[in-house]
Order: C-alpha cells, then structure tokens, then sequence
C-alpha cells in the first residue's frame, strides 16, 4: 500500500497507519466482516487528507468480532488528544460496542464514533461521545429496523443520522459487488467524499 504526498502508509503489526498532516485527532477503524483490511484505504487516504491521521485494523480472520478490544491496544501506544473509532457493518457494530464499554471506565477516552451501515447493539444512550450513522439509499443488506431500533434507544444525544443518495453498502470499501446488495447511482469516489464530509463537519461541531 502506497503513500502519497500528502499521506504516508506504514504498516504496524495490527494493521495500516496513515499519517498524514493533523497530529491531534485520530480515526481507530474497523472492517466489515470478510472483507480484505486494504479495501478501506481509499477512504482512509481521503480521511486522512482532510486532517485526521487513521488506523485501519487488521481483524483475525477479517472479523471484528475477533479482534473487538484492539483499539485499546493502539490507543495505549500512540498519543493523540482527541480519539474516534469507527467501522463499517460488523466493524462497525463491534467498535460502537467496544466504546460502549470502554467509556464506562474512561471519562475522556474516546470522542466520537463513524458507524458506516451500522448500528450498535449496546446502550449509548448516557454517553458523551457525538456518534454519526452514514449509509447508503440503495443499501441492500444494512437492518434498517435495527437503525431505526438503535435511533430510538440505543443512541446519545449528540446523534446524527445522515443517508447518501444512490450510494450502496459495499460502496464504503472498495471491493466490489456483495451479495443481496442495491445497485449503486454514484460512483465510489462520490460516496467516500461524501462520508468524509459528513463526518469532518460533524466531529468539527
């Protein structure tokens, strides 16, 4: 995996670290479920770029379930001000409910979470962390009966929800089709933008 001249790539033993110009926040993110860590570096690069260093996480047997505490583990070794995690479908599950209880114990451990076509399975709902779910109009494999679960009792009061139009599950990465999936009207590049946009403005607030 390539650096460019805004963003370098060094691959650390739990994964990829895009180091780019900000030094005071940091992005800790999950992958979905099966899917190869390298297929989030597009949106990592564009993250990145926009002033937030990543940490994209190699998960055993490329399933967060399995690797759900690791970023305690980085945030141990690296010293940042401001923390966030994320990750998209199951990586995104497990990193909400890995900061579900990590802030119980923490108070100033982690600012926000980026939950892309996901939803959390504990209770967020007393947190003071922002927590923003992007998805995708044409997202074919995303519970929206558990967003809409989640939305209603399992979120805190900085919560934001936004929906990309003619954007996809599979879409957030980049490895190509999935199965059950909604057939995409934007190109990939349009829906990494856009997920960076929503989250940059929100962590911003």
């Amino acid at each position: 995996m390539n650096g460019s001249s805004e963003v370098s790539v060094e691959k650390f033993d739990k994964g990829w670290f895009f180091d780019g110009a900000g030094e005071e926040k940091a992005l800790i993110f999950y992958p979905g479920a099966k899917v190869a860590t390298e297929a989030y570096a597009p949106l990592m690069y564009q993250l990145t770029e926009s002033g937030i260093d990543c940490f994209l996480v190699d998960m055993p047997f490329h399933m967060a379930f399995f690797g759900m505490n690791r970023a305690e583990e980085i945030m141990q070794e690296y010293n940042y001000e401001a923390w966030y995690l994320g990750g998209h479908s199951l990586g995104g599950a497990m990193a909400a409910n890995f900061a579900a209880d990590y802030v119980e114990d923490h108070t100033d451990g982690i600012r926000g979470l980026l939950l892309l076509a996901a939803y959390p399975t504990k209770d967020l709902s007393t947190s003071d962390m922002s927590v923003v779910t992007v998805y995708g109009s044409e997202d074919g494999v995303l519970n929206m009966d558990k967003i809409v679960a989640g939305r209603e009792e399992l979120m805190p009061q900085d919560y934001k929800e936004v929906c990309i139009e003619g954007g996809n599950h599979a879409q957030f990465g980049s490895y190509g089709t999935q199965k059950g999936d909604g057939t995409v009207a934007i190109p990939a590049e349009e829906q990494w933008a856009r997920t960076v946009e929503v989250f940059v403005g929100d962590e911003s607030e």
